[in-house]
């Protein structure tokens, strides 16, 4: 990471990042917990969030030189913040010592008032808890956690609650839920969630499966608690938002962020037709980086827009001609 330009302005309190946002400050016990299930926090989560793809060099290394130039490119939208290590980010396939430094370096490297989500979900709860707290040291201001799943057929409601409450009980900073059931193989049970969604410390929830009635049912048992919902996809970010989800985290908006942010405030001021056409226009280039062909399309479709995509790591390998040819068609509009 050397000569990459660098800067801390976030304040740190005692090695931990006391988020901008929060209007009480959270007293830990000794051994990290929660002292009072009763504080809540008040990180704000409205607003448009890429979860950004990690950059590698032919060789695999992470090009920590691509990543600055991406930040830079992406300081000129409207974003609210970046997700670091989520799916896109191909955190399953990087060591936890890259994890950690991938959240040092953008927290180091974009605008001090930008949010900082991070992906720290593992397999294991007390892994979980470790990686949250560490990232949290390096400038993350929630923990965006992703069902465990290897285990997926004893992942019932019970599991879900007892895992998530461990999590929010022991994390520095506040969790969001992560529900993504094509990569997971499971959806997060409804009932879990909501729930969840009465701890002090679990602020929110992403939703990548995209069943707009999970997703309004969670917001009609949740918003009198002031439970964050995102859109997980560009693809129904209107919907979700006109439910009451308050933005989203959508992997389009890594290419077409100012159209993502442009949706969303269509939403918000009610402008509905506007809305419904912009939203049309999204659908099939989100398809094509998301269910379509996933990682390999979404930085195949970076490099066509002026941004560095690069390889995957493997085992995921590049796109063929014909998928190449489908995903620079549904982007020729913008590219």
């Amino acid at each position: 990471m050397a000569g990459v330009t660098t800067f801390f302005s976030r304040k740190l309190i005692d090695g931990k990042h006391l988020s901008k946002f929060s209007k009480s400050v959270r007293l830990l016990l000794h051994d990290g917990k929660v002292a009072s299930r009763s504080m809540s926090t008040d990180l704000d989560l409205s607003g448009i969030y890429p979860p950004i793809p990690t950059p590698f060099k032919a060789n695999e290394d992470v090009d920590w030189h691509s990543l600055k130039s991406n930040l830079d490119k992406w300081s000129a939208v409207p974003f609210k913040g970046y997700v670091v290590q989520g799916s896109n980010g191909e955190y399953v396939s990087l060591s936890t010592e890259e994890k950690i430094d991938m959240v040092q370096f953008v927290a180091e490297n974009v605008e001090s008032n930008k949010t900082i989500l991070v992906g720290s979900g593992c397999e294991g709860t007390k892994e979980t808890i470790e990686l949250t707290n560490e990232m949290a040291k390096k400038g993350a201001h929630a923990a965006l956690v992703v069902t465990p799943a290897f285990f997926k057929n004893r992942m019932n409601s019970a599991a879900m609650i007892n895992h998530y409450t461990q999590v929010a009980d022991a994390s520095s900073i506040p969790v969001i839920l992560y529900n993504v059931p094509s990569n997971t193989g499971f959806e997060f049970p409804v009932d879990a969630i909501i729930k969840l969604s009465e701890h002090p410390n679990i602020i929110g929830f992403k939703d990548s499966g995209g069943n707009i009635t999970n997703i309004g049912h969670i917001i009609s048992e949740t918003r009198e608690r002031g439970f964050q919902v995102l859109a997980g996809g560009a693809s129904f970010l209107m919907a979700s938002m006109n439910l009451g989800a308050v933005g989203g985290i959508c992997a389009l908006a890594n290419i077409l962020g100012q159209e993502c942010c442009d949706l969303a405030t269509l939403c918000k001021e009610g402008r509905l037709d506007e809305a419904r056409e912009l939203q049309l226009k999204l659908i099939a280039p989100n398809q094509a980086v998301t269910r379509k062909y996933n990682v390999p399309a979404l930085k195949y479709a970076m490099d066509l827009c002026g941004y560095y995509g690069g390889p995957s790591r493997s085992p995921l390998g590049p796109l063929n001609e014909q998928e190449m040819k489908d995903v620079k068609n549904c982007f020729k509009e913008y590219c």
